[in-house]
């Protein structure tokens, strides 16, 4: 696959999943959180395993393995989302988890002791500052939805970083199957225990969970790996930086959520970071040369 086809995908994942939060918002009139990840992400591994049997077929210990991981942190992603949503709105919620892309060089400085490149750190500037705007009320105090859609942001980070690193050595439709089916195996569990599981009982309820389990997971999730594959993790981020923009779109066009004037301000500045933290950084610097090269280069 072509890096534009692969990339082409990402941008499709993306606009489901910013889709989701309007949707997850419709999910959480009637049902409780933990029992609508384990619908959403076990709809989805029932469609893509009955769809791809034969390949699952040969699954192996190491694609198990990332499964299992990659299965727990969609958990800790969507727990944080789904538990921020009841009090944030799908616009915040949206531009917060869209961190991720500042998220993922920071954990690659802090864990894998790459450099830091200057534009990166500029990026993470505006960023965080864009949080501030965002966020933050009159009493200078963020709200418990907005904190937990950041530590989701940081979730997805690592995430991506796992992806990244699983998809070269473990078949990448199988990867995507298995973490959908171990992310609604974990929910099921939490639910079990915390909540009483249930089918929906409303036709928005019913609407909910089959877009986010057909659309946004099934889809979303085994088309992730398979073109992250050719793809970097950096350029992944960087597609994945447009998802608070449908988020938005979604938000305003379906149910009239509108951010006030600071609120358009810090969610400009967090784009604006993100574009910075990876665009600037891939714009090459102009060699040194000495003096007298100059000037022979300027003769000819």
């Amino acid at each position: 696959m072509k890096p534009l086809k692969a990339e082409l995908m990402l941008l499709v994942v993306t606009m489901f999943w910013g889709s989701s939060y309007l949707f997850m918002k419709m999910g959480l009139d009637t049902l409780g959180e933990f029992n609508l990840i384990a619908l959403r992400f076990g709809l989805a591994f029932i469609l893509a395993a009955a769809l791809f049997h034969k390949r699952l077929r040969r699954i192996d210990a190491r694609t198990l393995k990332y499964g299992a991981l990659l299965g727990f942190l969609l958990l800790g992603v969507f727990t944080c989302i789904t538990f921020g949503l009841k009090t944030t709105t799908t616009s915040n919620a949206g531009f917060l988890v869209a961190l991720t892309v500042i998220f993922v060089p920071m954990i690659e400085v802090l864990v894998f002791k790459k450099k830091t490149a200057p534009p990166q750190i500029f990026g993470a500037v505006l960023a965080i500052t864009g949080i501030g705007l965002l966020t933050l009320n009159a009493s200078l105090h963020i709200g418990p939805g907005d904190l937990l859609c950041i530590l989701s942001a940081l979730f997805y980070a690592v995430q991506i970083l796992v992806t990244g690193k699983a998809v070269k050595t473990c078949d990448t439709l199988n990867l995507g199957i298995l973490q959908l089916g171990f992310a609604g195996g974990y929910a099921l569990v939490l639910s079990a225990i915390f909540e009483t599981p249930a089918l929906p009982s409303t036709l928005p309820g019913w609407t909910a969970i089959l877009a986010l389990g057909i659309l946004c997971s099934a889809c979303g999730f085994i088309m992730q790996p398979i073109a992250q594959k050719y793809t970097s993790p950096a350029r992944t981020g960087l597609i994945f930086a447009l998802e608070p923009v449908f988020a938005a779109f979604f938000g305003y066009w379906f149910v009239g959520e509108q951010l006030s004037m600071q609120g358009y301000a810090g969610a400009a500045l967090v784009l604006l970071g993100i574009v910075a933290s990876e665009l600037l950084g891939k714009i090459p610097a102009a060699p040194h040369l000495p003096r007298g090269l100059k000037k022979r280069r300027a003769d000819l």
